[in-house]
């Protein structure tokens, strides 16, 4: 596996369900979907006795290894429930000759499936019966447990773990003390920056990643985020903490258009900028319709009593008193997003002063893994995940407006923890 790319390797003790008949069992929650890359999650419904099953789909990149290299297993697929939560893996045996179909057709106890997973987010899978000397070595020794996995070494050099390149780095940064702002250019220099909003930037710089609005992690799987503090004996936060800034997909917004939107559901601008129509404001699925905006924020398709998701079509809507939808987002489009950025997040407190504008970041990380789409669910549903837009129109009347677009999803620092099942807070010095 490490031969052909893999980054993260992990084993699977199969049960005697877990074979290509009744699929394979990836647990209780959609946690998985942060371990296994896959392509783009689409709804199915299948009729049964009279009744219709929502649920979810989506490909993977698949090849089942052996000593004569990669083989395509092209009909692999996780398929999603969301009404117990749980997902499974199907169709790895479909059209690839050199799948292990001997090991997963049948019931037998003890057999493994090991899992690896590249750069290139492609799947690789070894299977083996329970004698193999690969079985008997892997229930010889104790390993981490990452949900129904167990997460084996991908190097023997403990320094070549992704997290601890990257506590090294954060260690290197802190003990920098004051770092001038900067922004990494496109080709990879460190150029002045003097916006207040430059602790991102410089810590990204120090760490060699370029500024993009790619929903993918900035650092080796890892996703980096600093949070301004008040000072670093308190570490109390001063802002929320953005998650995420998806567009809408859905409602006025996407089908006749931003400047659309702000001309019907926005207001003139309130310092009396003239031609100019702003949409802010803060909004939550436990509060009313804004008073600038006459909007409020619902859930399409999620039942807030049991905790899940009733309908995979489902959607975040902001919807007028009349019931016309002004914007929505997918839940497909946001649990893509959510599960591929935000798999392993690091916190990093910063503080920031000038003349000249300098930052330093604390001697503390808090890590967060092991995040599921279900808690964020949750959270939206409860007022502590909210929408805070900064979208405006300029010139609205010319023939050019300018538009920009802001489309925010945050939480309180303090709550970040509760949409994640596993984090740990790491001194730096």
């Amino acid at each position: 596996m490490l031969h052909h790319g893999a980054t993260r390797i992990y084993a699977k003790k199969l049960s005697p369900n877990d074979n290509s008949k009744n699929q394979v069992y990836l647990g209780g929650d959609f946690s998985v979907l942060n371990i296994i890359p896959h392509n783009d999650i689409y709804t199915d419904s299948e009729e049964a006795a009279g009744s219709v099953r929502d649920r979810g789909k989506a490909s993977l990149n698949f090849f089942w290894v052996d000593q004569d290299g990669m083989h395509p297993a092209p009909e692999a697929q996780l398929i999603l429930y969301p009404k117990y939560p749980e997902v499974r893996m199907s169709g790895f045996l479909k059209r690839c000759k050199q799948a292990p179909s001997e090991i997963m057709r049948v019931r037998d106890p003890g057999r493994v499936l090991f899992i690896g997973v590249t750069a290139r987010r492609e799947v690789l899978a070894f299977a083996v019966k329970a004698d193999s000397p690969v079985a008997v070595e892997l229930n010889s020794r104790q390993w981490e447990s990452l949900g129904v996995f167990l997460e084996l070494p991908s190097s023997a050099d403990v320094a070549q773990n992704p997290k601890s390149i990257l506590l090294a780095e954060l260690r290197r940064i802190h003990a920098l003390k004051w770092v001038a702002s900067q922004k990494l250019s496109r080709d990879g220099k460190k150029l002045p920056y003097a916006a207040r909003n430059g602790g991102g930037y410089t810590l990204e710089a120090e760490l060699g990643i370029s500024p993009n609005g790619y929903s993918e992690p900035d650092f080796m799987g890892w996703e980096i985020k600093q949070y301004s503090v008040t000072d670093f004996q308190t570490y109390r936060a001063k802002t929320p903490v953005t998650l995420m800034t998806p567009e809408p997909n859905g409602g006025t917004y996407k089908d006749e258009g931003v400047a659309e939107f702000l001309r019907r559901f926005g207001y003139a601008d309130k310092s009396g900028k003239a031609d100019r129509f702003n949409f802010g404001g803060i909004y939550t699925c436990d509060k009313d319709f804004h008073a600038d905006t006459g909007l409020k924020m619902t859930l399409d398709g999620y039942d807030v009593q049991t905790g899940k998701i009733t309908d995979m079509d489902g959607s975040i809507n902001l919807i007028s008193r009349s019931d016309e939808m002004a914007a929505s987002w997918s839940f497909k489009g946001i649990m893509q997003h959510w599960n591929r950025k935000h798999a392993q997040a690091a916190y990093l407190p910063c503080l920031f002063h000038e003349p000249p504008p300098e930052y330093a970041y604390g001697a503390k990380v808090l890590l967060c893994e092991q995040t599921d789409f279900i808690l964020f669910m949750r959270a939206l549903a409860t007022g502590k995940i909210y929408y805070d837009p900064a979208v405006k129109i300029e010139n609205a009347s010319s023939a050019n407006p300018m538009l920009k677009r802001r489309s925010q999803f945050r939480i309180k620092h303090s709550q970040i923890v509760e949409v994640y099942h596993q984090n740990e807070e790491i001194p730096l010095a």
